[in-house]
């Protein structure tokens, strides 16, 4: 496995530790958390100041040495969108890293062709803007060039569906880097 899929799914795994869980029976989450950052989190119970407040020293240094060892890693929601999109097209096991629900996930992405060149069987194949790269897998040539916009959206039974510059949609599939 890449180190940038390992990352992401580090990333993931962190934002579940670090987003709230708002009902017990309706969360994707995880019940429980991290050790580490738990431990932050149950510091909040110490009536005496200089007790809380040494229990916070210890317990945010422990957090940041395990987030320098990448043990632990601290996202945002809009990181894991963008995490999401860059994972579109994947085929993932549904772990619930990035928490939320079903209807979260990404439908479709909208970007630029960076570069195409052509697969020996005469197909397409795009980079695009983020470096992810599809290959068209039937339909017709759509004169695809850098620069144009795409639009890459789920089809049905786990395909993909690309739009070049507003045009008519052809199959493609994600490729690994």
């Amino acid at each position: 496995m890449h180190r940038p899929i390992l990352s992401c799914i580090a990333l993931g795994a962190l934002a579940l530790a670090a987003t709230p869980i708002a009902g017990k029976d309706k969360s994707p989450l995880p019940k429980e958390l991290p050790p580490v950052f738990e431990a932050v989190v149950n510091c909040r119970t110490l009536t005496a100041d200089s007790d809380r407040l040494a229990c916070y020293d210890r317990s945010v240094a422990a957090l940041a040495a395990a987030r320098e060892k990448e043990d632990i890693v601290v996202a945002d929601r809009a990181t894991i969108r963008e995490t999401k999109k860059g994972l579109f097209g994947f085929t993932l096991p549904k772990l619930k890293l990035f928490g939320g629900t079903e209807g979260e996930d990404v439908q479709e992405i909208e970007t630029t062709i960076a570069a195409v060149r052509t697969a020996p069987d005469g197909q397409a194949v795009l980079t695009l803007a983020d470096g992810a790269r599809w290959r068209q897998t039937d339909g017709a040539d759509q004169f695809a060039r850098p620069g144009l916009k795409i639009r890459i959206k789920r089809g049905a039974l786990g395909s993909y569906l690309a739009s070049i510059d507003k045009g008519s949609y052809v199959r493609v599939v994600r490729l690994a880097q």
